[in-house]
């Protein structure tokens, strides 16, 4: 399943589980300069810039209700304390999320587990074999016993 002309790439779990997602901290910089510098620039950019725009008219009307709404990778992709950075500081109201988010992404780091980043040069049908063996072999991680945080099959 590995390429032996370069360890890097191929599908094992060495290589796969090298470099965990790290989750940005927004209270640990002022980005208020390069999102004011992206309003000069074009498309994206100037959309980002907007958007916070929008946003900091909303956090100063005391009758806007603020929703997030994210998806679930978001989360496991290196945001989830910019979520829990926005409730506690009272930047949003309400968090519309999906089930994936709040259980298979939040609660299985809240376990201590990682989310590890992916290669776009991964062999699409090793992957595929992976996910059909692990599906065959029905694993899962279990939260609900002694062993809380084990593979386990059922």
């Amino acid at each position: 399943m590995n390429n032996p002309k370069n360890s890097k790439l191929g599908h094992n779990k060495k290589t796969f589980l090298e470099k965990p997602v790290e989750h940005i901290d927004i209270t640990s910089f002022d980005s208020r300069k390069i999102i004011e510098s992206m309003d000069k620039m074009s498309f994206t950019s100037r959309d980002t810039a907007k958007a916070s725009g929008i946003f900091n008219k909303m956090l100063s009307d005391k009758n806007c209700t603020i929703f997030l709404t994210l998806a679930g990778s978001t989360s496991a992709a290196g945001c989830m304390k910019i979520y829990s950075d926005m409730i506690k500081y009272n930047m949003i109201d309400v968090v519309v999320a999906t089930g994936a988010s709040i259980i298979d992404m939040d609660f299985f780091e809240a376990l201590g587990f990682k989310h590890y980043q992916g290669s776009q040069f991964e062999d699409d049908k090793i992957s595929a074999r992976s996910i059909a063996f692990f599906a065959q072999k029905k694993t899962f991680f279990s939260a609900g016993d002694e062993n809380a945080g084990q593979r386990r099959a059922w």
